[in-house]
């Protein structure tokens, strides 16, 4: 898939980090922002590339699919050039790499907050705050910062996770800038921490994430789409984006329950990586295009 040009180009990214690491601020600094955070459709389109920070690497069928940095850039890029792409979610790496390649113009950039809870590892709910804060968002002029929530009733770090995204919920409504709550019920099971996706436990996921923070003025939340979505999106006010999940096996039936919780009036647009970045086919335009055109 990687093209020699654009090989040259992500290659070139190590010399300029090692010669010139000021050169990050400079192309932070004089990247043109988007005027508004929804599209002229009123929705909002958004990749998710905050993965790798969390040592999740897979995607469908390939465990390391998202290990090779030089792929992903490329996969981005593309996909940021299609029509209808609004944007970008990120850790300050790939962003960073995307500022450097001139990907992030006129879009939507939402820089990734804690990434502490590493997939698999035994303090997985204990999700510290290991990448940016709402200090750094501002100061590198992004549009908000997206924070993972974890609830797991048995496990005594979720406190401390409830805190600290509480904390930067009111970090960020205080400059003005969205702050992204992505919420689950979760357990462990065989070791692992799995999230529960039935109506009550988002219900009550989407319920908890509306009140943290000072003030919800500038919070959005971040959901899956479930079964009795109209019930669980009637938990809350706030707008809410669509998450995209693991590699669907039938990318048809993703869409057709996006175009349905589409048509909530809280859901106004979606956050989406992996099914449209590593699709089955691997023809990354064509996924992408075919959720713009969900999008309406």
């Amino acid at each position: 898939m990687i093209i020699e040009a654009f090989a040259d180009r992500v290659a070139a990214l190590a010399e300029v980090r090692a010669s010139r690491p000021e050169a990050v601020a400079e192309a932070a600094a004089r990247r043109v922002r988007c005027g508004s955070l929804l599209g002229p459709n009123g929705r909002l389109m958004i990749l998710a590339a905050d993965h790798p920070a969390r040592g999740s690497l897979g995607a469908g069928d390939r465990p390391l699919a998202m290990a090779d940095r030089r792929d992903l850039l490329e996969r981005l890029c593309l996909a940021l050039s299609r029509p209808g792409v609004d944007g970008v979610l990120g850790t300050p790496d790939v962003v960073e790499d995307l500022l450097l390649l001139g990907a992030l113009d006129e879009k939507v950039v939402i820089g990734s907050m804690n990434r502490g809870g590493l997939a698999g590892s035994a303090f997985e709910i204990d999700d510290r705050f290991t990448a940016y804060d709402a200090p750094a968002i501002a100061g590198q002029r992004l549009d908000g910062g997206k924070m993972l929530l974890r609830i797991d009733d048995a496990d005594p770090a979720t406190a401390r996770t409830l805190e600290s995204c509480a904390r930067a919920v009111s970090e960020l409504a205080a400059g003005r800038l969205m702050a992204m709550v992505e919420p689950f019920i979760s357990r462990r099971a065989d070791g692992r921490v799995r999230n529960v996706l039935t109506p009550e436990a988002m219900t009550r996921a989407l319920a908890i994430a509306s009140g943290l923070g000072a003030t919800s003025a500038y919070t959005w939340l971040k959901v899956p789409v479930v079964e009795d979505m109209e019930r669980v999106m009637a938990a809350s006010t706030l707008p809410a984006l669509l998450l995209g999940g693991e590699v669907p096996a039938d990318p048809d039936a993703a869409l057709a329950g996006w175009q349905r919780a589409l048509r909530l009036p809280t859901v106004k647009g979606l956050v989406v990586g992996r099914s449209l970045l590593y699709p089955p086919d691997d023809d990354v335009a064509r996924a992408v295009d075919a959720a713009v055109e969900v999008l309406g």
